[in-house]
């Protein structure tokens, strides 16, 4: 029997290099290897944009176009919006019932959501009911399809214990041995910084979106930090201590491109605003065919509207096929 795994992102709008490199093209490998489920997660969106929601339509939109783009094939995976399978409410309810209070409040999950708030609403912000079950919630998707594993970064660690904990308990308190405690699937795949060399982000306004076009990325590119100890071009330079444009050479470049770029900075014979335009050439050609299915997807929403619905529809059924095993273990009439 095919293993199957469930993930999800953010409502966020358009996606960025650091989605891409750090979860979707680990999505691409794994829907070959795994029954697959991933959805968009707009109600987790609410929980710090709850004020905010005249765009959510079109950001669940976005981030599906991008994922079609980028590869993930609504052929072989699920494709669905959370809220578009209210079984999940339903799941939520049974077990944010067992779950302890003080297991959410010490989940690093809502922590950093609850950062998010702060920095957005300012110190007296309030953390929401909302907001305080989101790992109940988390959780609940997981395990809403009895997932038997879920692609995290090293991060996410935590949070998936403590959806196997809640798996557990859940059968533990029933006597059953209905869900699954599912495995974490590391990525193994390269992470990226923003221009400004802190976390690539939205909100930090230090991204490149994956539908950027050509000429976008290239003025982005430039803004990019490089060896901060180099004045003149024939300076020698440190590409170990480049804090930004050389890191993209080494996750976008070839072998050549890379040895050649490291040598020629260090004998002080390239400069780094060349660099960074040869970069956003190699860059934006990495990129172009993933940006032209995005086109094709932006010029079809109704296309992206159908495999929304269709993947909604199948992703439904399968959660009413758990839903109902779990109202028969639970005694509900």
């Amino acid at each position: 029997m095919t293993e199957r795994i469930v993930s999800g992102m953010r409502s966020t709008g358009k996606l960025h290099l650091g989605h891409y490199l750090g979860v979707i093209q680990n999505w691409v490998k794994l829907q070959k290897e795994y029954e697959s489920f991933f959805f968009v997660a707009d109600w987790h969106a609410l929980t710090t944009k709850y004020d905010n929601t005249a765009n959510l339509k079109q950001d669940v939109k976005d981030v599906v176009i991008d994922w079609l783009a980028c590869g993930i094939d609504p052929n072989i995976s699920t494709i669905y919006v959370q809220s578009h399978v209210p079984e999940i409410a339903e799941l939520n309810i049974y077990l944010s019932m067992i779950t302890p209070q003080n297991w959410v409040e010490r989940d690093p999950t809502l922590k950093d959501m609850a950062k998010i708030l702060r920095t957005k609403e300012g110190a007296n912000s309030q953390v929401s009911y909302g907001l305080l079950g989101y790992p109940v919630l988390m959780s609940s998707d997981i395990m809403m399809f009895n997932a038997t594993a879920v692609p995290v970064g090293i991060d996410q660690v935590a949070h998936l214990e403590f959806t196997r904990d809640v798996a557990r308990r859940f059968n533990n308190i029933y006597k059953t041995e209905f869900f699954k405690e599912a495995k974490p699937l590391l990525n193994e795949c390269s992470l990226i910084c923003g221009l400004d060399g802190n976390k690539m982000g939205k909100s930090f306004n230090n991204d490149i979106k994956i539908s950027d076009t050509a000429e976008e990325t290239a003025k982005k590119i430039m803004t990019a930090i490089t060896d901060r100890s180099r004045l003149r071009k024939t300076d020698l330079g440190h590409p170990d201590q480049c804090e930004v444009a050389f890191k993209y050479w080494e996750i976008f470049g070839t072998p050549e491109q890379i040895q050649k770029v490291k040598t020629e900075c260090e004998q002080g014979l390239r400069g780094c605003a060349d660099c960074k335009r040869e970069l956003a050439a190699v860059i934006n050609e990495y990129f172009a065919p993933i940006r032209e299915k995005r086109r094709y997807y932006e010029e079809h929403p109704e296309e992206v509207t159908e495999i929304i619905n269709d993947g909604s529809a199948k992703a439904r059924q399968e959660a009413q096929k758990v839903l109902k095993e779990v109202r028969k273990i639970v005694g509900m009439y």
